[in-house]
């Protein structure tokens, strides 16, 4: 009797061990190859993500880590990214530009191929777009092979291609595409174009 409890004590143990192995293992899966999570840090991206605010990423389409490289980012992605400033930081910004594209500030609007860019479905009508070191006002500049140009949403307090250039498909980790804390605002995130 003892002996047929110690066995199936011995088998619950090993069913628990084999149910927690496969779960860490689907996780690992999960979190290496399809989905990461990154917290909103700043208010760069204000009104639309704020400081504190969670976000998943998806790493199948052109993230780094990606093993599919299926595509590039398009226009009006928000994308995670490393920073081209401090290696140990990433960044989260809205595509405006793709390679091959001119991007050009003029009068606080910006316009890409010469083409004012209309962003009133994420952005107050009332924000200006203020020119920094890399892009000046009326200045053009074209947007190389594998690069983006990108900016945040809360323009006047985000530091952004503006300011330090382009960034590399290859420092891309992926496209966040669901807030999901706090659970007041879980949602998908959306393109506006």
């Amino acid at each position: 009797m003892l002996l047929t409890a110690l066995r199936r004590i011995y088998a619950f143990l090993i069913d628990a061990l084999e149910t927690i192995l496969l779960v860490g293992a689907v996780f690992l899966v999960i979190y290496v190859f399809l989905f990461r999570p990154f917290e909103v840090k700043g208010d760069s991206m204000y009104p639309n993500f704020h400081d504190g605010e969670y976000v998943l990423t998806n790493l199948i389409g052109y993230g780094t880590t990606s093993f599919l490289k299926l595509s590039g980012p398009k226009k009006g992605d928000v994308i995670v990214f490393k920073s081209p400033t401090e290696a140990d930081k990433d960044f989260i910004k809205r595509v405006i530009a793709l390679p091959g594209e001119t991007v050009s500030l003029n009068n606080g609007n910006i316009y890409v191929n010469g083409r004012f860019v209309s962003e009133d479905e994420f952005l107050s009508p009332d924000v200006t777009t203020n020119p920094q070191s890399f892009l000046r006002e009326e200045q053009s500049v074209t947007v190389p092979q594998d690069q983006y140009f990108v900016m945040g949403d809360n323009r006047p307090y985000s530091s952004d291609s503006r300011e330090w250039g382009f960034v590399g498909k290859k420092n891309i980790i992926g496209t966040s595409f669901l807030i999901y804390w706090p659970l007041s605002k879980f949602g998908r995130v959306s393109n506006p174009y």
